[in-house]
C-alpha cells in the first residue's frame, strides 16, 4: 500500500484550483434568493421558530409540532443564522460547507488509499454529478446527511483499510450517530462492517491487519454511535415522558416509529418501482455515470485481484442502493450518500479512462447534445415563446424579467458548443467542465434572482400586505410554509395539518372576533369554493406563486355555508 507523502507544488496548485472551482460552482448565487419549495421553507420556518421561541427539543411548524425529522439540521440552520444574522444569507451555509467537506473527504481518502491523482479524480467525479451540485445548492437535509455519512465512511475506511486506527473508527461511528439525529438513515455507514467481515474471512488484499482480541474496542464504536444519538434523544424522551404534555408524547411516538420503520416499510407517498434508482444513477449522476459503461471492467479486475480498497467502498455503495430500493417509497436524493463511495472506487481508474478514445467521443457527444439543447430552448423562448414557456410564466407568476433566463440558457448553450469545438475530442473532459461550470453559474447568478420572487412567495406576501394594509391581521388558510415564512406584519394561522374545513371553521370564528376590515383571510378559493362569494369588493386577487392562485377574502365574502354544520358537511 503506498505511503502518505506530502504534496508537491504542482499537486498543491491542482488542489487549490479544484476547490476554488468547487466553491465557485457551489456558491454561485449565494444570497440571491430566499428558501424555495419543496422542503426549504419548511425547514427554515422550523429553525426560525426555534430561534424565536427558544424551544430546541421539539420543533414546530406554526402552532403545531413538526415530528417528521430529528432536530439536528434545524439546529445547524439556527446556528448559521446566529453567526450571520440573516436568514437569506445563512440558510444555504450548511449545504455549502457540507459540499466542500464531502469533496475534501473524498479527495483525502483517495489520496491515502492510492495517490493524489486518484483522490483528485474521485473528487472531480463527485463534483461533476448533476445531482450533487443541484442538491448541494439547496437547503434540504440530504446534503448535510451526505457530509455525515461520508465522514462516517471516511472514519471506518481509515480504520478498516488504512488502520488499525481505533480513534478514527470511533469517530466514524460517532458521525453515524449524528447522522441519525439528522435523518434516521444516518446509520447506513455502519453496514460497511458486513462486507468487511466477509472480505476479512476470504483474506482480501488491502485490508488493515486488525488482529484479534479487540472486543472492547469494537464495542467502543457502538458506544460512540449511541452516545451521539443520546445527546438529543435522552433529554427529549425525558421531557416528553415526564412533562405531562400529550403533544410531546405524540411527537415522540410519531418520530420514533411512524417516521422511521413505518415510513421505510410501508411508505405512504413517493412510490416508485424497485429499479427506480438505476434510472436516477444513470441520468442524475451524469456525466460521471457515463464512465460506468467502461469502469465495470476495471472493477471486474479488482474483484479478481480481491482488492478491498476498490470493493469495500463499492460494496457499501451497492448496499445503500439496495437498502433504499427495498422500500416502496423512493425519492431521487435518497441514494446520494452512495455517490462519494462509488466515485472513490472509480478514482484510480478515471485518469486512464479519460484518455480512451471511445469515452472521449461519448463525453464530447454528451457535451454537444446538452449545449445544443440549452441553446435551442433559450432561442425558442426568446423568439417564438412556445406553449411550455407560456405555461411556465403563467404557473409561476413570472414577469418580463424572465427573458434573462432565456438569454442565460442560450448563452450557456453557445459557450458549451464553442468549448466542444475548441477542445475537441482529446479535450472532451475540459469541454464538459466548461459547460457544467457555465450551467451552474448561470443557474445561481441569473435563475436565482429571476425565479426567486415567485418561487419563494416573497413578492406574493409583500403584495398581500400592501393590499391588506399595515394594521390588518392576515389569517392564513390552507397555507404553505413559504407563506408564513415570508409573511409581513400581523399574521395568524389555524394549523397546517388540519383539514381545510377545520381551518376555515377556526378562521371564521377568528374573523367574528373583530370588526370588518380589521382582519382578512389569505386563501385559495378552490380549497372550499362554496364558502366564498363572487363579491369583487370582498375577494381580491393577490397573485400566483408556486402554481397556486391566492386571494384576500374579507368577512362579507364568507357565505352561510362556512358557519356551523354547513362548514363541517364539506369534504376537506
Amino acid at each position: 500500500m503506498p505511503g502518505f507523502t506530502p504534496l508537491d507544488a504542482v499537486e498543491r496548485r491542482q488542489l487549490f484550483w479544484f476547490f476554488a472551482l468547487a466553491l465557485l460552482i457551489l456558491g454561485a448565487g449565494y444570497g440571491l434568493r430566499d428558501p424555495w419549495p419543496a422542503d426549504e421553507p419548511r425547514f427554515v420556518l422550523v429553525a426560525k421558530q426555534m430561534v424565536d421561541s427558544g424551544q430546541w427539543l421539539f420543533p414546530h411548524r406554526g402552532q403545531e409540532l413538526y415530528p417528521d425529522k430529528p432536530p439536528l439540521f434545524f439546529w445547524l440552520l439556527a446556528l448559521s443564522h446566529q453567526l450571520i444574522g440573516s436568514w437569506r444569507w445563512s440558510f444555504l451555509l450548511p449545504s455549502l460547507l457540507s459540499g466542500l467537506g464531502t469533496l475534501w473527504l473524498s479527495y483525502d481518502l483517495g489520496r491515502r488509499l492510492w495517490h493524489h491523482r486518484a483522490g483528485l479524480w474521485a473528487a472531480i467525479a463527485v463534483l461533476s454529478a448533476f445531482q450533487f451540485i443541484y442538491q448541494f445548492k439547496r437547503a434540504q437535509i440530504d446534503p448535510t446527511l451526505v457530509l455525515f455519512t461520508t465522514l462516517a465512511f471516511y472514519g471506518l475506511c481509515r480504520h478498516l483499510l488504512l488502520g488499525p486506527h481505533w480513534r478514527w473508527f470511533w469517530a466514524g461511528c460517532f458521525a453515524a450517530g449524528l447522522g441519525v439525529i439528522l435523518k434516521g438513515v444516518g446509520f447506513l455507514p455502519l453496514l460497511m462492517l458486513l462486507p468487511f467481515a466477509l472480505m476479512q474471512r476470504s483474506r482480501w488484499q488491502g485490508l488493515a491487519p486488525l488482529g484479534g482480541g479487540n472486543g472492547w474496542r469494537w464495542s467502543g464504536g457502538a458506544l460512540a454511535f449511541l452516545a451521539a444519538i443520546a445527546l438529543w434523544l435522552v433529554p427529549m424522551v425525558v421531557v416528553a415522558l415526564s412533562g405531562g404534555d400529550p403533544e410531546h408524547r405524540a411527537y415522540l411516538d410519531n418520530l420514533l416509529f411512524k417516521q422511521t420503520a413505518t415510513r421505510y416499510a410501508n411508505a405512504w407517498h413517493h412510490h416508485q418501482p424497485f429499479w427506480y434508482f438505476a434510472q436516477v444513477i444513470g441520468l442524475q449522476w451524469l456525466p460521471f455515470s457515463l464512465a460506468l459503461l467502461w469502469l465495470w471492467r476495471d472493477w471486474r479486475d479488482a474483484w479478481r485481484e480481491r482488492d478491498a480498497r476498490v470493493w469495500l467502498p463499492l460494496a457499501w455503495a451497492l448496499i445503500v442502493v439496495a437498502f433504499f430500493s427495498a422500500s416502496p417509497g423512493k425519492r431521487d436524493m435518497y441514494v446520494l450518500p452512495a455517490l462519494p463511495a462509488m466515485a472513490l472506487a472509480a478514482g484510480p481508474f478515471l485518469a486512464g479512462l479519460a484518455e480512451r478514445r471511445n469515452f472521449q467521443r461519448a463525453l464530447l457527444a454528451s457535451c454537444v447534445l446538452l449545449a445544443a439543447l440549452l441553446l435551442a430552448v433559450g432561442v425558442a423562448a426568446l423568439v417564438a415563446s412556445p406553449g411550455f414557456v407560456q405555461r411556465l410564466i403563467a404557473e409561476r407568476g413570472l414577469g418580463g424579467e424572465v427573458r434573462w433566463l432565456w438569454w442565460m440558457l442560450a448563452t450557456v448553450g453557445a459557450l458549451g458548443l464553442v468549448a466542444a469545438w475548441w477542445f475537441g475530442r482529446a479535450g472532451a473532459s475540459k469541454a464538459m467542465g466548461w459547460l457544467l461550470a457555465s450551467v451552474w453559474c448561470g443557474y445561481g447568478l441569473v435563475a436565482y434572482p429571476v425565479l426567486d420572487p415567485s418561487s419563494s412567495s416573497s413578492a406574493l406576501m409583500r403584495h398581500a400586505r400592501e393590499l391588506a394594509g399595515p394594521d390588518t391581521s392576515i389569517g392564513l388558510v390552507q397555507w404553505k410554509e413559504q407563506n408564513l415564512l415570508q409573511a409581513i406584519g400581523p399574521t395568524v394561522e389555524f394549523g397546517f395539518r388540519q383539514p381545510a374545513a377545520e381551518q376555515l371553521r377556526r378562521a371564521v370564528a377568528w374573523l367574528e372576533q373583530e370588526p370588518v376590515h380589521r382582519r382578512v383571510l389569505f386563501s385559495q378559493p378552490k380549497a372550499q369554493p362554496s364558502c366564498f362569494s363572487d363579491s369583487a369588493d370582498a375577494v381580491v386577487a393577490v397573485g400566483t406563486a408556486n402554481r397556486r392562485d391566492w386571494f384576500l377574502v374579507a368577512r362579507p365574502a364568507i357565505t352561510a355555508r362556512c358557519f356551523g354544520a354547513g362548514l363541517e358537511d364539506q369534504s376537506p
